[in-house]
């Protein structure tokens, strides 16, 4: 199955989530989706080796989502096997005093990806357009512009060699529930507990409205948004995977020739 034709929003179009299924599975159980993910991550760790050697491109990939969805599992079960070397991650959480003193997208282009790296935003960017417009932490008018400027920053990334792939785990808010109660449940998983989490879901509506805008205005071919199901997360995992993978692959990334003569080598002793 193609994922990303499955999950890609195509640009402009209108996404509602409260109709776009949490618990897909495309059919797979857990054991096949097992196998997708464990081949995908060798397929991941073989074409990061020349796409490092090459040194001309760089990928970004956001990720996004509710409390729970796994955006740390993510990047914990699918990323590794990866050279850490070349693939950063970085958590965007309350904008510290440094990053509020400047413009909104300063913090995500101090951490976007070099040319050969793989970069992973954990949360992003977008959500000066989520949480800020749901919070009503600024005046429509002010987050009503940021669409355009998140745009034209990722135009920029991509004209500069960035290819960007931007990912929403999808789950319900009854599977919400289910995860919180497993972790207040579990000591250790204690230390994901933030009660401050829980009245995020008296604004489940509200968020959603905000992301279905994010995808409207902003996944345009050269950036897409994927919108994964991530009830089942052994096909989340195997989802994202194969995303990822096939986005490596089709940049076709090849080591470099040597500017010598092998031949012509000698060591000496």
């Amino acid at each position: 199955m193609d994922f990303r034709k499955a999950f890609r929003v195509k640009p402009g179009k209108k996404v509602r989530l409260a109709k776009t299924s949490t618990s897909y599975h495309a059919g797979l159980d857990e054991d096949a989706a097992r196998q997708i993910l464990a081949r995908n991550k060798k397929r991941l760790a073989e074409l990061q080796r020349p796409f490092i050697a090459e040194e001309r491109r760089s990928l970004l990939v956001v990720l996004q989502a509710m409390d729970t969805a796994g955006k740390d599992g993510v990047i914990r079960k699918v990323l590794t096997g990866l050279n850490p070397q070349f693939c950063k991650v970085t958590s965007f959480r309350a904008p510290t005093a440094e990053e509020a003193g400047h413009d909104f997208l300063w913090r995500a282009h101090k951490a976007a990806p070099a040319r050969g790296e793989i970069a992973v935003f954990n949360r992003s960017h977008y959500e000066d357009v989520l949480i800020v417009r749901v919070h009503d932490l600024v005046p429509p008018k002010v987050w009503g512009k940021r669409y355009a400027d998140i745009n034209l920053f990722e135009d920029l990334l991509h004209r500069h060699g960035t290819h960007i792939v931007k990912l929403y785990l999808h789950i319900s808010k009854a599977e919400q529930r289910r995860r919180f109660e497993s972790r207040i449940a579990t000591p250790a998983k204690h230390f994901k507990v933030n009660p401050r989490d829980f009245p995020e879901r008296a604004r489940w509506d509200d968020y959603m409205q905000a992301f279905e805008e994010v995808f409207r205005r902003c996944s345009p071919a050269h950036a897409p948004w994927y919108v994964i199901p991530a009830d089942h997360k052994w096909f989340r995992d195997a989802a994202v995977s194969q995303i990822l993978a096939d986005t490596l692959a089709d940049m076709k990334p090849k080591f470099p020739k040597g500017d010598f003569k092998p031949e012509e080598l000698e060591i000496p002793d």
